[in-house]
């Protein structure tokens, strides 16, 4: 008797459980899709390659429109988003590691939180540096003909994604001067492309689609790939670009020794929290676990599509795409940073651009 207890007590828990999880249909609905950068960016780009497969899998078929809302480094869109943001599943958020790092510095711009926020996929990514062809550079192996020149790289801000690089090229003793006030990647790209600047970096899927041309016609070098993590924390050559040495390489080759030091300790988690989550989706707050639910559901639906391999692999790059729970768990990993290495990085910005916190 015991057991038929426990038993139709287990079975009705089962029915609640799934009742509780109801699908929301979106039939006839408008999904606004906040990015925070203009177009042709490399977040604009990954964008724009999920929302038609977010309309498909979402039930009741949407229909996806990007908003770009570039300013503020990236702060005023999550400032709208954090704000303004619908909790019925019709707006959600490009995240992007020039969010990502205001955040994580306490920048007096960030009006947002993302304790906040639910990721519902997670897509890492990696970054090529490359130079003018007229700098007189083949490849890495040419590094020490940079010193002597002047060298011009674009630049959407000290606080934004562009850290990694600005503090990479200190750590590599590779004299920049950056001309700040950028409204995004493709900006940045495109001063390069004009002869404006000289050296640029761009994350895989931009790179892949809008620099690699330039690459092949000889306009641009690149140089080196920031690299990817293993599960140990090491660094790795790129799945994307195997042929090109990673951070890592670079700074043994420059200094004669493994990587070490307060600078590169600091730099190591600032990448850590801005290229293996490097854009995400996100849920605003106080949406419902249905809504939740729905999305995480959709977003596996996309990845798990056999086809879909082949297709992220050609704009994104060769990278595995995080989606449910364990995308929500990756954000929190890249949303924070111990109080050591944010102190050495602001005052590194401090230091050498004035930065105040």
């Amino acid at each position: 008797m015991a057991k038929t207890i426990l038993a139709s007590t287990l079975a009705l828990g089962m029915l609640v459980n799934v009742a509780t999880a109801k699908e929301v249909s979106f039939k006839g609905k408008t999904i606004e899709w906040i990015v925070p950068y203009k177009a042709g960016g490399g977040t604009d780009k990954w964008s724009r390659f999920y929302a038609p497969l977010i309309s498909k899998n979402l039930p009741g078929q949407p229909t996806v429109v990007i908003k770009n809302m570039p300013g503020g480094g990236s702060t005023k869109g999550a400032n709208f988003f954090a704000k303004r943001a619908s909790k019925d599943g019709l707006t959600i958020f490009a995240s992007s590691a020039s969010t990502q790092i205001p955040f994580l510095l306490g920048d007096k711009r960030v009006r947002y939180d993302y304790k906040n926020w639910k990721a519902v996929i997670s897509s890492p990514t990696g970054g090529v540096v490359y130079v003018s062809s007229k700098l007189g550079v083949n490849s890495i192996d040419d590094l020490d003909k940079l010193s002597s020149q002047e060298l011009k790289f674009g630049s959407q801000g000290a606080t934004s994604m562009d850290l990694i690089a600005l503090l990479a090229f200190d750590l590599l003793d590779i004299k920049t001067q950056p001309v700040f006030g950028m409204k995004g990647k493709k900006s940045t790209r495109l001063a390069f492309l004009r002869g404006e600047t000289n050296i640029d970096f761009q994350t895989t899927s931009s790179y892949i689609k809008n620099v690699l041309p330039a690459q092949k016609d000889g306009r641009a070098v690149p140089l080196f790939a920031w690299g990817t993590l293993d599960d140990n924390g090491d660094f790795q050559r790129d799945p994307t670009f195997p042929n090109l040495p990673h951070f890592g390489e670079v700074y043994e080759k420059v200094h004669g020794k493994k990587p070490s030091g307060d600078a590169f300790n600091a730099w190591k988690t600032f990448f850590t929290a801005s290229f293996p989550s490097q854009k995400m989706i996100m849920l605003p707050k106080d949406v419902s676990n249905d809504v939740v639910e729905t999305y995480q559901n959709a977003m596996k639906k996309i990845v798990s599509d056999p086809e879909f391999k082949a297709m992220s692999e050609q704009q994104l790059g060769i990278y595995p795409q995080t989606v449910g729970e364990k995308a929500d768990k990756l954000k929190s990993t890249a949303t924070n940073v111990n109080d050591e290495d944010r102190k050495w990085i602001q005052n590194w910005l401090t230091t050498n651009y004035n930065v105040r916190f």
